[in-house]
């Protein structure tokens, strides 16, 4: 038994915050997750909800004990425990309990009473009973995320050990750092392998989260654990997460990867041009690669590091599809980029491509109250609850989401559903719609609308900060409101959402939109709870209690602070018998007083002193965000203290500075002392006091507060040495010059030290004084350095402004800033609290940086703060918000306190636009509106429409639930279809009652109130809620004229036993929902739903949505406000029982699990049975669980009942419950008294032990099998032989019916008559016969291994033995694993050896084993028996000469082998398979179909044929493999000669022609034409890529031609993105330029000029092609004569001449000179001048010369004469060049070709005598006679 691999503990981190409740509660009918008060079990579950598990990763798994003692966690998980336990035992020690790990909770656990807690679970479940619709629409909760949820999630904190996610519906997830990425855990795992024994506290300092992470990161996780600590009423929830791209990727293949979606994937080498990325898909050898140029802002290639993971947009696949090509900026993932190339999922070939991440094309198909319900591929249910789906408070879902429309969403959510398929959730917010990066890593170029959805997820309002004017917007009834924050300077305003728990102190049942303190327009104070930038959402409280808690976090209290709270209890224990004190600061935070910081004086008793519940005033000491623990201080020397600086941090300590600390450890040689947050420093025995101390022990204690002065201190290192000495005395008339420097004042100095970051002066006066670095100047850090550098000692410096006074170590604080010291010398500086006036811009410096905001100083200490809102917006998403401490800063004051003398700045600009509030006008009763059209000339206005009153309705639209009317044109109403009919008699059709009615019917209705359609019930009239309601009508008799109000009041009057018309309303898993009236719902089991169970086989076509039933009250649950309810008709029908049940009765039952080996199949309420393997058939071998799914209705056989054990056997068996008398393979074994030995039975592995096997025969019998008895043959390792539930034969030993023990065997002698045994030794003899494997091969000869031999017998065929001619090397006939016959030649009993031969001759005598049957594999002759079976099994292909005569006898005889189709382009299993010919020795091959069968035959008309083609995505492998020997061949006859004379007219006459010419392509685009005649587009679009995949490889033209009609096709029917796809597949196979032509080419025929100019685009723009002179003539002709852009037909000849080679510079140019010429958009004389340029340059270029004659002549049909002056100039202008005789022939020759036939007489003869003009002229040149 091997270890398994656990996840290291890791320290849990949540934030201990009040959040606020879960807005997805609005949009789903989930039940209230909230806890009982006073119990610790877990709420019940209800049927539909997925328990997740509630106890940690290791804490969920069986503890296993490997052998041989070694550990199962691996280092890094030891090394994690063990400083954890550590941790554990300091705590302990302080604290007296064990430390306390509190994890995410919902939002309200901590501030709502356990009591208020269920009382509001139980209307919550009411509401949720009520919430009904055709699609569950569900947000994320801690219900519905179980294990294996895969998540979209943005980081929002990075620690040391973890990383904080945010999820949607504010949630949080924490992923560890064990659970990054495999190749991450590799690295942590090396680093403790090479020193497991280093300092347990250095936790992974090689690996930083926060160098692999960063906040505003999307990310996809997967949920590994949710849990909390049962035993705690107040544990919180913890949602643990992975995202290693192994566990979020789904397991996809690399095939099922489509382009635009999204992946994660890790980093697996860094390289020059990009990085190589691990995927995790199941396909091996995949690997994902990200150009340099595509890491985006977000990334640098340089400071990537292996494991680093990052969620990456596939722009596309490799062409081997090894490679996909990856990009993780986040600016690309946009889905509105307005183009084609926007990354958004329309297709993809499974239904798990879609991940959370990708962005997706919805289908909506209905909008509710609750959100959106849509499609994908129109087969992927889809929703986005109320919060995601992106609809303000004045919008209206249905009509802002069209039904029917098609809208960009993305996945956030995908969750595991009981049936096995997966529920998406998406989001239709435009920031996850984006996904935009963090401010920080936009690019520089970056569109504004990018920039503002990157600012708009940063969060504005801190945590727990108090914001006065929060307007409401919305509010929902049972639910809570949302709020309007008020706008920030520069920023959009915020929207906010307060659960009804968090409205008011007081419990507030439900809210009201236009009445109470919470209606629409109304404004509060809120408090920030917490910031989802996932759902955009402020979550805030606006509770008093709340709003008075002066912390909410730990966040929220500083180090330092002094602070109120009560004493919470004493911890007891240690030595001193009290280890210290709790004390509760607020209702969620409490701190420990450790006992040394008690009091300065030791308390002999403590525990009178901190009285439970008594207020005490403390000082913060420190706080661990980590471990969510804070340490406070009571000692009056500490907190009444408030003039010590708080050293909390060494960053801002200098020496010589003074402060108060404690000592904590005490030793020889000095102490350590402990000051404000994690800031120690040592203090040496000598600086203790002036005076000699020997020991300090005896002078100081631990616990004593001393007041230390900084000697040194190292911020790097994090050390300080102190010392207690005080300075030394100074005169009267340094005092008088101390007291004369203040603030603000101009001073000089002269330097006497230079420090690292600091300047040492001298002031005039005497004084000391310290210039930092940074305050040399106001700019940047490294201009500061650089004027350290430059300054000297002893260098005076003037104009330095005194900043502060150091009164412990007596020092000025000096400034060189020039704003500073300008302002100060124009009286502008701020010296205290009176200068600070409103709006006024200032200068100051950073004194520090916090979360919350910025701390700028000015003159003698004045502080004034930055919060976050008011930083530049910019600024949001550095680090430190790109400040250093002492960085001049310009800021404006924006708000003065001068009661606390506190005032607030600001470094945006002032532009405050305070926006009107528009107070909701609510109607009275007078300023009703007037009806439009009422259907009851009776009614006039609104007002008359109250409650009870009769009027009358037409009919608008029926639907199956409801009737859709109008009262008036602007008056609507419902009726539903519970309130249309009294009684059963009145239904013409039971399945669709509402059939009867149709558009434009009048009913008399009475009025029943209003429909609430958020909640799908009804309200009091009075309850309008908008300007337009829906009135919720009655059309029953019995109320429009008796006025009957049952089942009006929900449940009250219902009883169980009465009988009522229900109507279905939906289907559950195992229920049916019906209506009895608007307010009244019921649920019927299933089996109670009828009394024929084969109806419920289908509950949509026997019960579908609106069909009537005839219901029993069987029970009334007020609680869950619904009935149960029975539809069975039989009077004596009744549940089934242990004790209704008899053995042998067969019953119907529901299947509720299936699994492996069993089916759990429902009786009834309280009794389920397993139906085991053996019970699932009477033939075993048809025994698969599969076969049956979760909630189907089966008949089953009752076996046998355990009473005592409430158990019942039970079986699936025909013979058993049909009474089926087909033969039974498997016979039932009732008991084992039904066995005997000798018997022969099956059964299957139920257990696998050392000892031996168990199998179970039947549900009750078991039989074991020994070790010995498991195969005759000895097995070395047996028990890798079997498996679980394997299926065995074997024959009974012995049976014990006293022990209950049946043995059985399994050996083949025990079973099988034909048994034949093993060979041994002794039975080899001389001549015998055998078959064997080849072993190994030497040149002298051959080793053979014999079969079945036992054991295993070897023999040795010598060089001279194997063949009738000499063999000098054998292992050139043979290799390893061939399989041969051989002749034993040689038996040597002493040495046990064997003499095997082979030589032909040696079997010739052998009769039935002639050499017909001697076959070979890798070249070798094998058996042919041997050779059968592995034809048979598709193992072994023969030589066409191997067949035998016999066989092509019984063809003859069948079938003329002349009608057989050639074969030569036929492949059988992707292996070429030889051709036949017409010779005596025709080879009987097997024929294919010649056309692929990998799908469904759309003709409907069976093929002539069995066999099947493997289908292939790619081009058909043409390697020959091993051919192989079948018994008896297949022959497939030609029928395409039955065809009649019309040619084909039907698919079958098509199929039966096909199988003649499989390689014709136009026979195939003839079919294809043929179903788009029929309309069939894609079964055309079938046959193409069929025909792909049929035509022979060597057919490149043929299935080019196919490709051709494929992109025709999709042009003509199809989108972009489909002609893009088949255009790229197209290119891969076939010549790709040629593919380019041949669409732009489509394009052009079809008009399509826009996109044929794209494709010539980019046809130019591809190096391989932008290199041939004709693809930009191509391109130049379309533009000048196709598509009328003649000027940039003429702008492509200097781009072309840059491209193409020089010597085809003059030939292009002279083209596109023809181009003007020949089109209509040219210009002839543009081309004559290109013309006179190119025959000016070369005017023996003859080419030219005749290309524009040519041209010439064309134009004298439009202009004659002058077509002809030109063309007779231009002769002449030939002849007058220097050419050769041959050359002076055509010449003259074209010329008075042409006089003849456009000049006259005289024009003929002038050419004649030209030329011999120039025939003897150069006959006298060359001094020779004239041609």
């Amino acid at each position: 038994m091997s270890s398994t691999k656990r996840k290291a503990i890791t320290d849990d981190r949540p934030q201990k915050r009040v959040k606020a409740a879960k807005p997805e509660a609005e949009s789903r009918p989930a039940k209230s997750g909230a806890k009982p008060a006073k119990e610790n079990r877990p709420p019940k579950p209800e049927p539909n909800e997925r328990r997740g598990p509630v106890k940690s990763v290791l804490q969920q798994e069986e503890r296993s004990f490997p052998r041989g003692g070694a550990s199962v966690l691996t280092p890094i998980e030891t090394k994690q425990i063990q400083a954890q336990a550590e941790k554990d035992v300091l705590f302990e020690q302080q604290t007296g309990e064990k430390p306390v790990r509190d994890e995410d909770d919902d939002l309200f656990d901590d501030v709502a009473e356990a009591p208020v807690k269920q009382k509001r679970q139980a209307r919550k479940e009411d509401d949720g009973e009520k919430k009904v619709a055709a699609t569950r629409i569900q947000g994320l909760s801690y219900k519905t995320l179980v294990p294996g949820s895969i998540v979209l999630g943005r980081v929002t904190g990075v620690t040391g050990k973890d990383v904080a996610v945010a999820l949607a519906n504010n949630l949080t997830g924490y992923v560890p750092i064990t659970a990054v990425s495999e190749r991450l855990n590799r690295r942590i795992s090396d680093l403790l392998a090479e020193d497991v024994q280093e300092d347990d506290d250095d936790d992974d300092t090689d690996v930083d989260l926060k160098k692999l992470f960063f906040e505003g990161q999307w990310l996809r996780a997967k949920v590994t654990s949710t849990g909390h600590d049962s035993t705690d009423q107040k544990a919180k929830r913890h949602i643990e997460l992975s995202v290693d791209p192994v566990q979020v990727n789904g397991g996809l293949e690399a095939d099922s990867v489509v382009t635009h979606s999204m992946l994660q994937a890790s980093v697996r080498s860094v390289e020059d041009h990009g990085v190589i990325m691990d995927l995790g898909l199941a396909t091996d050898g995949v690997r994902g690669f990200i150009s340099k140029k595509e890491l985006g802002a977000a990334y640098k290639l340089e400071e990537l590091e292996e494991g680093q993971v990052m969620m990456c947009l596939v722009t596309g696949k490799g062409s081997d599809g090894k490679v996909l090509k990856l990009s993780p900026d986040a600016a690309r993932f946009s889905a509105h980029i307005g183009n084609k190339q926007a990354p958004v999922v329309t297709e993809a070939p499974i239904v798990d491509a879609y991940l959370p991440g990708t962005a997706v094309e919805v289908l909506v198909t209905e909008c509710s109250h609750g959100g959106v319900v849509g499609k994908l591929m129109g087969m992927v249910n889809v929703t986005a609850d109320l919060v995601h789906s992106g609809v303000g408070e004045d919008e209206d879902l249905s009509v802002k989401y069209k039904i029917s429309s098609k809208i960009k969403a993305r996945i956030i959510w995908s969750l595991p559903g009981d049936d096995g398929a997966r529920k998406l959730g998406v989001s239709l917010l435009e920031i996850l719609t984006t996904l935009p990066p963090p401010p920080d890593r936009l690019p520089e170029n970056a569109n504004p609308k990018l920039k503002a959805l990157a600012t708009s997820a940063s969060q504005k309002f801190p945590n727990s900060a108090t914001i006065e004017d929060a307007k409401v917007t919305q509010v929902i009834q049972d639910r809570g409101i949302h709020l309007a924050l008020p706008s920030l300077t520069g920023q959009s305003g915020a929207t906010a959402f307060a659960h009804i728990s968090q409205v008011s102190d007081a419990r507030v049942e439900s809210l009201s939109s236009t009445t109470g303190s919470f209606k629409v327009g109304s404004s509060h104070k809120v408090r920030v709870l917490s910031f989802n930038p996932i759902d955009g959402l402020y979550y805030v409280s606006l509770k008093q209690s709340i709003l008075d808690q002066a912390y909410l976090r730990l966040e929220d209290v500083a180090v330092g602070e002094v602070v109120q709270g009560k004493v919470d209890r004493l911890l007891l224990g240690g030595s001193k018998g009290i280890t210290g004190v709790l004390v509760k600061l607020s209702d969620s935070i409490t701190g420990l007083v450790p006992e040394m910081h008690l009091s300065d004086a030791r308390l002999e008793h403590p525990e009178r002193k901190f009285r439970d519940g008594f207020p005490i005033t403390v000082r913060v000491l420190s706080i661990d965000l980590d471990r969510r623990q804070i340490r406070l201080t009571a000692k009056k020397s500490l907190v009444s203290d408030t003039e010590s600086a708080i050293w909390s941090n060494y960053e801002s300590l200098q020496p010589e500075m003074e402060s108060k600390g404690t000592i904590v450890n005490l030793l020889d040689k000095g102490a350590v002392v402990q000051f404000f947050g994690d800031v120690r420093a040592w203090l040496p025995v000598s600086e203790m006091s002036e005076a000699y101390v020997e020991r300090p022990d005896r002078h100081f204690r631990i616990g004593q507060t001393v007041t230390a002065r900084v000697v040194l201190v190292s911020s790097e290192t994090k050390e300080m040495k102190v010392s207690c000495k005080t300075g030394g005395d100074i005169d009267d008339e340094q005092q008088d010059a101390w007291e004369a420097v203040q603030g603000g004042q101009i001073v000089s100095a002269t330097v006497t030290e230079k420090t690292l970051d600091s300047v040492l002066v001298d002031l005039e006066n005497g004084l000391k004084g310290i210039v930092r670095a940074a305050h040399l100047l106001d700019g940047s850090a490294a201009k500061a350095e650089s004027a350290l550098k430059r300054i000297r000692v002893g260098q005076k410096l003037t104009d330095l402004l005194v900043l502060n006074k150091f009164a412990r170590s007596r020092q000025v604080m000096l400034t060189n800033k020039p704003g500073l010291v300008e302002d100060a010398k124009k009286g502008a500086l701020i010296r205290s609290f009176k200068d600070v006036k409103k709006g006024n811009k200032v200068h100051g410096f950073v004194r520090s940086v916090t979360p919350e905001g910025v701390y700028v100083e000015f003159a003698n200490g004045t502080v004034g703060l930055v919060l976050k809102t008011h930083l530049a917006p910019e600024m949001l998403g550095q680090a430190a918000f790109g400040l250093r401490k002492d960085q001049s800063v310009t800021p404006w004051v924006l708000n003065v306190d001068a009661v606390k003398e506190r005032f607030l700045l600001s470094l945006r600009e002032q532009n405050v636009d305070t926006p009107a509030a528009a107070p909701a006008a609510s109607q009275s009763a007078a300023d009703a509106p007037e009806l439009v059209n009422p259907v009851d000339p009776a009614l006039t206005t609104t007002a008359d429409l109250s409650l009870h009153t009769v009027t009358k309705a037409r009919v608008a639209s029926v639907k199956g639930t409801q009737i859709n009317v109008r009262l008036a044109d602007n008056a609507h109403g419902r009726i539903d279809v519970s309130e249309v009919f009294d009684s059963w008699d009145d239904f013409k059709n039971k399945k669709v009652p509402l059939q009867q009615f149709q558009p434009n019917d009048i009913l008399d209705v009475k009025i029943l109130g209003i429909h609430d359609s958020r909640n799908h019930r009804f309200l009091p009239i009075t309850n309008r809620q908008n300007k337009n309601p829906v009135y919720e009508l009655s059309a029953k008799k019995s109320r429009v004229q008796d006025g009957d109000s049952s089942l009006l009041g929900g449940l009250e009057g219902i009883s169980a036993g009465e009988s009522h018309l229900a109507f279905v309303n939906n289907h559950g898993d195992d229920c049916v929902w019906v209506n009895l009236s608007p307010s009244v719902r019921g649920r019927v089991a299933l089996m109670d739903l009828s009394d024929d169970v084969g109806m419920l086989n289908d509950l949509s076509k026997h019960f579908g949505i609106g069909s009537a039933l005839k219901v029993k009250v069987k029970n009334v649950m007020p609680l869950s406000n619904r009935l149960d309810l029975s539809a069975r008709s039989s009077e004596d029908a009744e549940s089934v029982t242990i004790d209704t049940l008899t053995p042998g009765s067969v019953v119907a039952g529901r299947v509720t699990k299936v699994s492996e080996n069993s089916v759990t199949v429902q009786l009834g309420d309280s009794i389920a049975g397993p139906v085991t393997l053996t019970e699932l058939s009477d033939d075993f071998d048809q025994a698969d669980p599969a076969r049956y799914a979760k909630n189907e209705i089966v008949r089953v056989c009752v076996l046998d009942i355990d009473r005592p054990n409430k158990r019942v056997y039970l079986s699936l068996r025909a013979s058993k419950v049909l009474s089926s008398t087909l033969p039974v393979k498997d016979p039932q074994v009732p008991n084992i008294n039904a066995l005997k030995a000798g018997d022969i039975v099956r059964g299957f592995v139920k257990h696998i032990s050392e000892k031996g096997v168990i199998a179970s025969l039947s549900a009750t019998v078991d039989a074991f099998i020994r070790v010995a008895d498991l195969s005759d043959l000895y097995i070395k390792n047996w028990q890798s032989h079997l498996t679980l539930d394997q299926l065995v034969r074997g024959r009974i030993i012995s049976v014990d019916p006293a022990s209950k023990h049946i043995q059985l065997s399994l050996k083949q002698s025990q079973i099988d008559p034909n048994y034949v045994a093993p060979l041994q030794f002794n039975d080899i003899k001389t001549g015998m016969i055998v078959t064997g494997k080849v072993r190994k091969v030497e040149d002298y000869g051959a080793f053979v291994d014999l079969d079945n031999s036992q054991p295993r017998l070897s023999g040795l065929c010598h060089r001279s033995e194997v063949a009738d001619k000499f063999v000098k090397d054998v292992r050139t006939l043979y290799e390893v694993g061939d399989i041969v016959k051989a002749k034993v030649l040689k038996v040597e009993q002493e040495g046990k050896k064997i003499s095997l031969g082979l030589k032909t001759r040696y079997f010739k005598d052998d009769g039935a084993e002639s050499d017909d049957e001697v076959v070979k594999t890798n070249g070798h002759e094998v058996d042919d028996d041997e050779g059968r079976e592995d034809a048979a099994a598709g193992g072994v292909e023969l030589d066409a000469e191997i067949i035998g005569a016999d066989n092509d006898e019984e063809m003859k005889d069948d079938v003329d082998l002349g009608a057989v189709r050639d074969m030569d382009d036929s492949e059988e299993d992707g292996v070429a398979v030889p051709a036949a010919d017409d010779s005596d020795d025709d080879t009987a091959v097997k024929l294919t179909a010649g056309l692929s069968t990998n799908g469904f035959d759309w003709s409907g008309n069976a093929l002539n044929t069995t066999t099947e083609v493997d289908a292939s995505d790619s081009e058909p492998d043409s390697t020959t493999a091993k051919k192989r020997k079948r018994t008896k061949p297949e022959i497939k006859v030609d029928l395409t000669a039955d065809l009649d004379a019309h040619g084909p007219r039907s698919t079958s006459d098509f199929e039966r022609q096909l199988l003649g010419q499989p390689n014709d392509s136009a026979l195939w685009i003839q079919y294809m034409a043929f179903q788009l005649q029929l309309g069939e587009v894609q079964k055309a679009r079938d046959l193409a890529e069929r025909a792909l995949r049929t035509i022979h490889i060597r057919e490149s033209d043929e299935k080019g031609n196919i490709w051709i009609a494929l992109l025709n096709l999709e042009a003509e029917y199809g989108d972009e993105e489909k002609v893009d796809g088949v255009f790229k597949r197209a290119c891969q196979v076939q010549e790709p330029l040629s593919m380019h032509e041949k669409l732009a080419s489509i394009y052009i025929d079809s008009g399509k000029y826009d996109k044929a100019d794209k494709i010539f685009e980019r046809a130019v723009g591809n190096k391989s092609f932008r290199a041939v002179p004709d693809v930009w003539l191509n391109y130049a002709t379309f533009l000048m004569s196709t598509h009328g852009k003649p000027d940039e037909a003429r702008a492509l000849l200097s781009r072309a001449l840059q491209s193409i080679a020089k010597d085809e510079h003059r030939l292009l140019t002279a083209k596109f000179a023809g181009l003007e010429f020949r089109s209509a958009g040219g210009d002839a004389e543009r081309g004559r001048t290109i013309f006179e340029t190119l025959v000016g340059e070369w005017p023996k270029w003859t080419q030219g010369w005749d290309m524009w004659v040519d041209l010439e002549r064309a134009c004298i049909a439009e202009d004659k004469e002058d077509a002809i002056a030109r063309c007779r100039k231009l002769f002449e202008r030939m002849s007058a060049v220097k050419m050769k005789k041959r050359r002076a022939k055509f010449v003259f020759k074209r010329w008075l070709e042409f006089e003849e036939k456009e000049g006259a007489e005289r024009d003929v003869e002038r050419v004649k005598g030209v030329a011999k003009k120039w025939v003897e002229d150069e006959a006298a040149r060359q001094g020779g006679t004239d041609e």
